[in-house]
């Protein structure tokens, strides 16, 4: 949910461990009518221990020069020593904050040996958190839009005439308070302003770590710029060759599998309610979510856990091992008769305060962006196919993602034109690691992502569970990884980590 600046040589203070070089800026490339962006001046302040932070300007339409400017938030935490460069991040979404990432939890991006010789800059993507960003409802029309029921049978004729008609007011919504900027926030334009980063910050070429939709986002620049591609690293690879609805499908089936495998380990925690008896679990868990399609459950905040509830509440601990002990516990709650837990996951999933109060745009962003990277569809014909494979693949799960893809349909703005062309052919190797685990940017995407689309990838594979990987406690690929930042360098083939 960035920003950074150039042309003359700016002095930066701070009371990190050394004194900062002067930014120098590099506007190679700059397209004809854009160059004030690229030679803008960036007004670093310091915003914390080694924290430095500037608005950024580029343009709201980067088919015209003359349209409005919008402003794009950078943070960069210095080096530990004195720093090799600059290393821009994002951590996925679309609509999660970089800048937040940086600014107010810089030690967990990346590893101590990273931060310690580079320049880690976290950026907002245009549409998200403190850049120009997309706003649509009130906090408890947001309760309402993510957490209510239609009130009739999910899935029948009423329930997704209701369910439409809730799209298109939240569409709506999100045109009469955003304006203009609503139909400029995708992900072509994003990369655009990635470079304008690039050359602010003083690089020739642009180096990059991004995570799960990260990946897509760096992808897309490599695409558009490859000959300015440093060393990028795409953690949790996606194929963005890959239709619309067949995303839904890998996702959800490995969301799936997660859950199995969820239920394969589930005994070694405390108040696991399933026995060793996986079939039986899923079947336990398939009647839970049904009997809450028409009986919320109560809990101790006067809120009831409504089915999309429980959804959003299952999936948000499929996303990480760690968060596994409290989906048992949730489990184990709802099986009392409390919605408690899986509530609670719920809430954490879309940044929803205790106070009802929403902490981020991140539900706004990533619809917005979301439906201009891809439109959705009114062929209901197209829509049944797609659920009748949905409940194929995921027969627990699958249900209530059916419809995907609509939400779209009456979008305010058409889909952004897409690179014909994803393969950044002159760019340098880049590097995509891939988890055979991974729920929601499945394995199979990374490998083909490295193998078939990108003329130059390079497959690191993780052998384990979870979303994304770097960063982390698996030491061989954060030694990869690191090993790539330093020197450019790669294995001789796939280190296949476990």
């Amino acid at each position: 949910m960035a920003s950074l600046s150039l042309a003359t040589v700016m002095a930066l203070s701070g009371c990190a461990s050394y004194s900062p070089e002067p930014v120098v800026p590099n506007s190679t490339g700059a397209p004809e009518g854009f160059s004030k962006y690229y030679e803008q001046v960036a007004n670093f302040e310091t915003c914390g221990d080694g924290l430095y932070c500037a608005d950024i300007s580029v343009p709201m339409d980067w088919n015209d020069p003359k349209s409005e400017a919008i402003s794009i938030a950078t943070v960069y935490r210095q080096a530990d020593s004195d720093p090799m460069g600059f290393i821009l991040v994002n951590p996925g979404g679309p609509g999660s904050s970089g800048y937040d990432w940086v600014r107010d939890s810089p030690e967990f991006v990346g590893t101590n040996t990273l931060r310690e010789s580079w320049n880690i800059v976290g950026f907002d993507p245009r549409g998200v958190g403190s850049s120009s960003a997309v706003e649509c409802l009130s906090d408890s029309e947001y309760d309402e839009f993510l957490y209510g029921v239609t009130g009739y049978e999910l899935g029948s004729e009423q329930d997704l005439a209701a369910s439409e008609e809730a799209t298109s007011k939240f569409a709506a919504k999100c045109q009469e308070n955003t304006g203009p900027l609503l139909g400029f926030v995708d992900t072509v334009s994003a990369a655009k302003d990635m470079d304008v980063l690039r050359a602010v910050i003083g690089q020739e070429r642009l180096n990059f770590l991004g995570y799960s939709y990260g990946s897509f986002l760096g992808t897309t620049y490599a695409s558009l710029f490859p000959s300015r591609v440093g060393r990028f690293v795409l953690d949790g690879g996606i194929d963005p060759t890959v239709s619309d609805s067949q995303q839904t499908i890998l996702q959800i089936q490995a969301f799936e599998k997660a859950l199995q495998a969820f239920l394969e380990n589930c005994e070694q925690f405390e108040d696991c309610p399933f026995s060793n008896d996986v079939p039986l679990g899923q079947y336990q868990i398939q009647e839970l979510l049904l009997s809450l399609e028409s009986e919320p459950l109560e809990t101790s905040s006067g809120r009831e856990l409504t089915i999309w509830a429980a959804i959003t509440g299952l999936i948000m601990p499929l996303y990480s091992e760690s968060y596994w002990p409290y989906l048992s516990t949730s489990f184990s709650d709802a099986f009392n008769g409390s919605g408690d837990g899986f509530l609670m996951l719920a809430d954490m999933y879309n940044d929803r305060n205790e106070d009802g109060s929403y902490s981020t745009n991140l539900i706004a962003a990533n619809y917005a962006i979301g439906c201009l990277d891809g439109s959705g569809t009114k062929d209901m014909a197209e829509v049944e196919e797609n659920n009748e494979r949905l409940l194929e693949v995921a027969p627990i799960l699958g249900r209530y993602w059916q419809s995907d893809g609509t939400e779209c349909a009456n979008w305010p703005y058409p889909a952004i034109a897409a690179p014909t062309d994803y393969s950044a052919k002159g760019a340098p190797t880049i590097m995509v690691i891939g988890t055979t685990g991974d729920p929601a940017t499945p394995y199979s995407q990374a490998k083909s992502l490295a193998q078939d689309v990108l003329a130059d990838g390079f497959l690191v594979t993780y052998n384990g569970e979870g979303h994304t990987v770097y960063g982390g406690d698996v030491e061989c690929i954060n030694e990869v990884v690191d090993n790539f930042f330093f020197t450019g360098k790669l294995p001789a083939s796939d280190p296949n980590c476990s």
